[in-house]
């Protein structure tokens, strides 16, 4: 299958929840494999095969051109629905107690009021007769509230409004359930990612600095950014130098370096440095509050099971009202009727589905990893093959020191002291691997004079004498930099590093050379482990896909006794890979979200894990891992394959016991009472469930 892609410059006509919403459009198109508007008003679009131009137009159109007249949205309020349902709870629960009290203490008066307890009934149940009857007006069909409404209108005419209370109160109660499970897992969703810093440094245009609230800052204005502070805007850096750690966002362990004319995200964190940005987005505009937001829109994204569930209760709901006229057409007893209305399979699949998914997403969310939808949920409940990345998935992605190689007559701490005195300042990611090495020697690091960095090159730099060591003019960086200044490179044997991927860092002083690190990214720990438990899970083979030589690639596959690799693959060829793979099997990729982003979109499950664009990580993958263990990326496909077996429970035991439930009212061995408690305890026990996914665990790694 071959892949397309089109750009379409938009502007900043859109601002975060409008684009999300333009994103979330655009997708649902045939052909359209992914669609993201990036931090400068573009947007990306990947499709396979023809694209729907004239379709594609209209929605830009409607989004771009129309205007439509302003007026407030409904606001959603989960807790105000749980309220509401807790109230027609207990106002169904106390009407059933006092009517069964008020039939004991006066039986002459209960038969009087049966008016009024007819009238009760009908307003416990308006909620339900409302659904039921728009149900069939509008959609012409009838759904499980239809069937509900008939069993309060057929109680009140059989002269037992109060059988239906049972009912109506255990509906409640499951629905309040339901709810309380889709706020817990908003809860974590919204506790993931967020901005606890309230005042932010507006840099004035005479240069000094004044402390405000984040709230009075917008576009256009100039924010500073000190060492330990937490960036709180989108925007370009204008002033400094600093490193960041993104890690919050993109899963990216490294610090990035950020200078002039570098983007910065809010939600990240100044480890060293100092910036000064100009603000381009704050609020809801920024990529943090685009990540929260879409997650949050995650648990719109319908899984095909819940499709399913939904047209499956949609075919059994007749079932009831059939039964209840042949029961009634045999039988002529109101009772047996008012046993086969009472009973209803569509509830327990309808809502343990849904709250089984929910609840997976929201526990993914509290584990730092970030769903776009329950389809994704149920995808992963079925890959047999997973792709993995190497640079920054499978290695740590944080440098460190190796080995070291020294000139004849060159100590190993003089070496080490001179290179760490020249990087001191730098947030190069290599320059972090030799100050840490020092570090944890307990060497004191001499001062130097001053430093000049040569971007993309290394470090020239003048240090004094120092305990019994020479200084001078020393430089630290790359064999090109050694190169290019002159220094002779015949000292040492640095070829064998290309076959392993090794960077080395060369030190010299005065054009001669004294020695060189070999600074390596390693493979994480854990791998080997979250390996084993992908196959002993389901997954039949593991594949590695990477950029690296031959050489690299063979050392990192046998080592992590992975079935196959790819080596030297440009990113353009990442996609055609996995599609190559998706035709005999459900493909998981994980990567970095950066030059992967094409194969992330078109693989079945695409994961991120830690990115350095933000936006492209996040809209590329269906999952973003924020984390650096991979184990994480074991718990998250265990997590897809317990929800579906939990599914799958539900529907067995709804369709068993509600079966079972019909038989016996059909044959008078129960009351409508007793059927609507087995009906509703039914529904109340697969969506409890469902909701055990929210439990936390105990870390059986």
């Amino acid at each position: 299958m071959v892949y397309q892609s089109l750009v379409v410059p938009l502007g900043s006509s859109l601002a975060g929840r409008n684009a999300a919403l333009l994103e979330a459009t655009i997708r649902q198109l045939p052909s359209i494999a992914s669609a993201y508007i990036d931090h400068t008003g573009k947007l990306f679009i990947h499709y396979a095969g023809t694209l729907p131009v004239q379709q594609l137009q209209q929605i830009l159109n409607r989004a771009l051109l129309s205007k439509p007249t302003p007026r407030p949205a409904p606001q959603y309020d989960p807790n105000e629905e749980f309220a509401e349902y807790r109230r027609d709870a207990i106002l169904s629960g106390i009407g059933l107690v006092g009517f069964q009290l008020l039939r004991m203490a006066s039986p002459g008066l209960f038969s009087t009021l049966q008016l009024a307890r007819s009238a009760y009934v009908l307003f416990a149940a308006r909620k339900f007769i409302v659904s039921g009857i728009r149900s069939l007006a509008v959609d012409r069909q009838p759904n499980a509230d239809t069937l509900t409404t008939t069993a309060v209108f057929a109680s009140i005419i059989g002269g037992k409004p109060e059988s239906s209370l049972t009912l109506l109160s255990l509906s409640n109660f499951a629905e309040m359930l339901t709810t309380y499970t889709a706020e817990r897992a908003r809860k974590h969703i919204s506790q993931l990612l967020h901005l606890d810093q309230q005042f932010v440094w507006k840099a004035e245009t005479d240069g000094h600095e004044i402390k405000v609230s984040l709230e009075s800052i917008k576009a256009g204005d100039r924010v500073s950014v000190h060492l330990g502070e937490k960036i709180c805007v989108d925007g370009k850096v204008i002033a400094g130098a600093a490193a960041v750690d993104q890690s919050s966002i993109t899963g990216e362990y490294v610090p990035a370096e950020k200078t002039i004319g570098d983007y910065v995200y809010a939600g990240t964190v100044l480890q060293n440095g100092y910036l000064m940005i100009l603000v381009e987005k704050v609020g809801d505009d920024t990529a943090l509050a685009r990540i929260v937001h879409m997650v949050e829109e995650a648990q719109t994204r319908r899984a095909p099971v819940q499709n399913f569930a939904d047209r499956m209760s949609n075919m059994l709901v007749p079932i009831s009202f059939i039964a209840a006229g042949l029961v009634y057409g045999i039988t002529k007893d109101w009772q047996r009727v008012l046993n086969m209305l009472f009973i209803d399979f569509s509830c327990g699949l309808k809502l343990s589905t849904a709250t089984a998914i929910s609840a997976a997403i929201g526990q993914a969310a509290s584990r730092g990893v970030l769903v776009k939808g329950g389809n994704y949920i149920e995808a992963l409940a079925s890959i047999d093959t997973v792709v993995l990345d190497k640079t920054g998935t499978i290695t740590v992605g944080k440098p460190q020191v190796i080995a070291i190689q020294t000139a004849e007559q060159v100590p190993e701490e003089e070496l080490l002291l001179l290179a760490a005195s020249a990087e001191y300042h730098s947030a190069h990611p290599l320059a972090s691997a030799i100050l840490e090495y020092v570090s944890d020697k307990g060497w004191d690091i001499p001062p130097h004079k001053h430093t000049e960095t040569i971007v993309g090159h290394g470090i020239r730099a003048e240090i004094p004498d120092f305990k019994g060591f020479r200084g001078g003019q020393i430089l630290v960086g790359s064999l090109r930099f050694m190169k290019e200044n002159d220094v002779t490179m015949t000292a040492l044997d640095y070829d064998f590093a290309a076959d392993h991927g090794y960077n080395l860092i060369f030190v010299a002083r005065e054009q001669e050379l004294l020695g060189l690190l070999i600074v390596s990214d390693p493979i994480r720990p854990t791998w080997k482990k979250t390996i084993n438990q992908l196959r002993r899970r389901g997954v039949d083979e593991v594949v590695m896909i990477t950029g690296d030589t031959e050489a690299v690639a063979k050392h990192v596959a046998s080592t992590l006794d992975l079935d196959a690799y790819h080596a030297g693959v440009l990113p353009e060829d990442k996609a055609t890979l996995v599609t190559r793979l998706q035709r005999r099997s459900q493909v998981l990729m994980i990567g970095d979200g950066i030059n992967d982003a094409p194969a992330l979109a078109f693989v079945d499950v695409g994961v991120a894990m830690g990115g350095r664009r933000t936006d492209i990580a996040v809209e590329s993958a269906a999952i973003t891992i924020n984390s650096e263990d991979p184990l994480v990326l074991s718990e998250v496909v265990s997590l897809g394959k317990t929800t579906m077996d939990i599914v799958r429970q539900n529907f067995s035991a709804t369709i068993a016991v509600n079966t079972a439930a019909m038989l016996l009212g059909a044959v008078g061995r129960t009351n409508p009472m007793v059927s609507a408690l087995i009906h509703n305890a039914a529904t109340i026990g697969v969506v409890l469930n469902s909701a055990r996914l929210l439990l936390p665990k105990k870390n059986s790694q």
